[in-house]
């Protein structure tokens, strides 16, 4: 499955991953491989990302996500890797 988190400056990361666990409006979830396509709204809080041999996190502000063909995009207005 494929990642991409962009703020308006940057891409703050992009590759593949096993899921991502997300801070959304009605609380949290995570997306996985196959996962049905979503367009959703996302609340300031912890966005976790897993890889195949590893763990980021990251802190985002409001933002939206879509999930589409095994491929999925957060856009951000800001981001910091934890």
């Amino acid at each position: 499955m494929y990642f991409e988190l962009i703020t308006p400056d940057k891409k703050a990361f992009e590759g593949e991953v096993i899921g991502v666990k997300m801070p959304g409006v009605n609380g949290s979830f995570e997306v996985l491989n196959n996962h049905a396509p979503i367009i959703s709204n996302l609340e300031k809080g912890e966005l976790r990302v897993t890889a195949s041999n590893e763990q980021k996190f990251f802190e985002i502000e409001s933002g939206i996500v879509e999930v589409l063909n095994n491929k999925i995009v957060v856009l951000t207005e800001t981001v910091q890797e934890k």
